[in-house]
């Protein structure tokens, strides 16, 4: 496999960012396909806490968006993984996985308390996330939400993503 760096984003990255997430979604039946929009309104709004991308031979080939989540039992220090994107034609490699691992990292060394994913059960369990009946993202099946403690316990609560996850320009 070529060399892969994976790094912070950078204002340049923003738009091959956009287009890769655009991209890695398109096909994608669970999609909103407002995965694009919706990091340009976390970075807006100075909501992405983590965003990393993967590159290679010089070109953003994948990117990875963590971002504060509210819980109603008052918990803090907990995020949202997601968007996670990887250009179509590099999907299959490692690269999402690498990205995930990063951003976690970087979560874990922020002093963080834990971390939320909304996504397949199988692939997410890879890095620790379980289901949690406790923690519920609401008008959502309970295995598809799924949470990974830091420190401390998970909380008990609805869980909610910031604004610009309903956005759609």
């Amino acid at each position: 496999m070529e060399s892969l760096l994976i790094r912070p984003e950078q204002p340049a990255d923003e738009p091959a960012i956009s287009r890769l997430t655009q991209a890695a979604f398109a096909s994608e039946s669970h999609s909103s396909h407002t995965e694009q929009f919706i990091i340009d309104a976390l970075r807006r709004h100075q909501q992405l806490t983590v965003s990393l991308v993967a590159v290679a031979a010089g070109q953003v080939v994948g990117h990875v968006a963590i971002s504060p989540v509210v819980i109603s039992s008052g918990a803090v220090g907990w995020y949202g993984l997601g968007p996670v994107a990887v250009e179509p034609a590099r999907q299959q490699q490692g690269i999402g996985s690498r990205l995930i691992h990063a951003a976690l990292t970087e979560l874990r060394q922020r002093g963080a308390m834990g971390c939320v994913v909304l996504g397949e059960p199988g692939y997410y369990g890879r890095f620790g996330f379980l289901a949690v009946p406790t923690l519920v993202l609401p008008d959502v099946p309970p295995p598809y939400f799924q949470a990974l403690t830091f420190q401390g316990n998970i909380p008990v609560g609805t869980v909610r993503y910031h604004e610009a996850f309903e956005a759609t320009a």
